[in-house]
């Protein structure tokens, strides 16, 4: 019966962090901006870089394979890359360059001016997350934060930010998984299907 109890709580704390950014509007308008965002960027040969820690690694490149395989429906390929995933990559700069640099560096090597960078943060701290959007503020590229709580240090980098409600952690990464499955839906649409 306590085990019921706790999969009720949680759904009901999942439902409710829903229906909170269901009913931001502001929130609402910056997710619009983010999506015109992404399309502008790739219909000008641009490319989406994502990252986060932890669960937010995950979701990194579960958002980048959605972008690259397909979301629903067959469609061409668009170009997204987890900045999270080559194992060389991550400990030759967390060794030479400390593990706060690891994402920035990349973004310098591989980023152009077309593109953009997702970060995902559920606290908006993480220093390799920060670092990161000020290597795009630099470059002059976007950076889109998907954060909660208050936003963190990351807020104050971000171009576009979206802050998830809830307490705990892994509501916030809920309300993450439907902001970028429909983010990728979105633009497939604008894309793929217009």
């Amino acid at each position: 019966m306590e085990y019921a109890r706790a999969l009720r709580s949680n759904l009901e704390a999942s439902i409710l962090a829903k229906q909170s950014l269901l009913a931001d509007q502001a929130q609402m308008t910056v997710f619009s901006a983010v999506v015109n965002e992404v399309v502008s960027r790739y219909r000008n040969g641009g490319r989406l870089y994502i990252a986060g820690n932890g669960g937010s690694a995950a979701d990194a490149q579960h958002l980048a394979c959605e972008f690259v395989v397909r979301l629903a429906r067959d469609r061409a390929s668009l170009p997204a890359e987890a900045l999270t995933v080559d194992s060389s990559i991550l400990t030759a700069i967390s060794n030479d360059y400390g593990f706060e640099h690891v994402f920035a560096r990349q973004l310098a090597g591989k980023a152009t001016d077309r593109d953009l960078f997702l970060a995902i943060s559920t606290s908006g701290d993480s220093p390799n997350i920060i670092k990161a959007l000020e290597q795009c503020r630099s470059m002059g590229l976007p950076g889109i934060l998907l954060t909660g709580r208050d936003g963190g240090k990351a807020k104050a980098l971000a171009d576009f930010v979206i802050v998830a409600p809830g307490d705990a952690t892994s509501t916030i990464q809920e309300v993450h998984m439907v902001l970028y499955h429909t983010l990728c839906e979105c633009v497939e649409a604008a894309i793929c299907y217009a």
